[in-house]
């Protein structure tokens, strides 16, 4: 399956990364250890369960900011897990290859093709516009927990783990959101109804069209 082999390389490439990173970097004596850890909190942010058995937020570099990132993309279509999911992105991808295709062979008809076989141009636009949409209710969320008074890593974390259904995040919320004011605790809880019924449910539900007979 093309959208689990994206998923399993991905998984796999950034487990190594990290696991050389910690090694390296001295945070673990054992190259199995920095394994064992690299491997869970990976696995574990990108299916979104939301356990982890290191903090994370402590590891050097840019290893928590990757984790987080990791979250957007989270697991496979039809799963439980929260994020935009691996066939979104792997369909953007491919669409941005295929433009970039066009422009240097501008009468070139390219199809974007999944498993050898051509998408729709109607998917292709739908998961265009889920994309517009994820990204303008995530920056509105962030620059209001921002103008409640959180710092910038820590509102772009709250936002990443609670419209992607993860649970940790770096900064004030690395460990809970007990610390950060109620009213971002409310913008949280938006974040997270938003995330679990993925944007369009609740902008639906928004828009007057829906509400006329």
């Amino acid at each position: 399956d093309t959208e689990f082999l994206a998923y399993f390389l991905l998984s796999a490439a950034i487990i190594c990364c990290m696991t050389a990173y910690l090694w390296l970097h001295g945070d673990y004596e054992a190259p199995l250890q920095a394994l064992r850890y690299a491997s869970f909190q990976v696995v574990s942010i990108q299916t979104t369960t939301g356990f982890t058995t290191a903090s994370f937020a402590d590891w050097p570099g840019a290893l928590p900011a990757l984790l987080i990132l990791l979250s957007f993309i989270a697991g496979c279509a039809g799963s439980t897990t929260g994020g935009m999911k691996v066939i979104r992105w792997l369909l953007v991808f491919r669409q941005g290859v295929a433009d970039l295709k066009r422009l240097v062979h501008p009468s070139a008809q390219i199809p974007v093709k999944l498993a050898g076989r051509p998408i729709p141009q109607q998917v292709i636009n739908g998961v265009a516009g889920f994309f517009a949409m994820y990204f303008i209710v995530f920056g509105a969320l962030m620059l209001t927990l921002m103008m409640l008074g959180l710092d910038q890593v820590t509102a772009w974390s709250a936002v990443a783990t609670t419209l992607n259904n993860v649970g940790p995040g770096l900064g004030d919320v690395a460990v809970t959101f007990h610390t950060v004011p109620d009213a971002a605790k409310w913008v949280g809880i938006v974040a997270m109804i938003a995330g679990r019924l993925e944007i369009s449910a609740l902008l639906l539900l928004l828009t007057p069209a829906f509400w006329r007979k």
